[in-house]
């Protein structure tokens, strides 16, 4: 599988991994080859003309697929893209494309059993909101993105639909 990079926002090279050892393979821009051999766990070996550098592996954000390394020194952000990711953009639906949510809908008909949140509370994803209890058991509903909370359209008792509006950010 081809896999694209790009590296520091600006350098765009192709990867093509080695069906005998994933961790070698080759980078190529022109004529410019790059082997790269696993050394540890944080640290790579790579080979390009005949001379070697270290490059230590900082961070992987696995969701952007983005990796951060250091190599002799400079710090390089290398963004991965295969086609698959090509794919989703081609139809809309790259990670760009989605947008921000700004309502939290029930899942389902129940009773409001807590509220944790209050209006002007700023959340993270996954934060938890609300406690909606149905068909005898009670589900707790998480924030689908960061945001403060602006209104709060239900009370504690209160019996809601599939699909009603229960909390709203800004």
């Amino acid at each position: 599988m081809k896999v694209s990079a790009k590296i520091n926002n600006n350098t765009s090279v192709e990867f093509f991994p080695d069906a005998k050892n994933p961790l070698r393979g080759k980078l190529s821009k022109g004529k410019f080859e790059i082997e790269i051999v696993n050394k540890n766990d944080n640290e790579l070996l790579i080979s390009s003309g005949g001379k070697k550098h270290i490059a230590r592996l900082l961070a992987i954000d696995s969701e952007s697929k983005t990796v951060t390394l250091k190599i002799d020194g400079d710090r390089f952000e290398v963004k991965l893209t295969d086609e698959y990711d090509v794919l989703l953009q081609s139809l809309g639906m790259d990670a760009a494309s989605i947008k921000k949510v700004n309502e939290l809908k029930a899942p389902m008909p129940g009773v409001v059993v807590d509220i944790m949140v209050g209006i002007g509370d700023t959340v993270v994803k996954d934060d938890p909101l609300v406690v909606l209890e149905a068909m005898k058991m009670e589900n707790m509903l998480k924030s689908p993105s960061d945001g403060i909370i602006s209104s709060i359209n239900i009370k504690k008792g209160d019996t809601v639909e599939k699909n009603r509006v229960l909390v709203n950010f800004e």
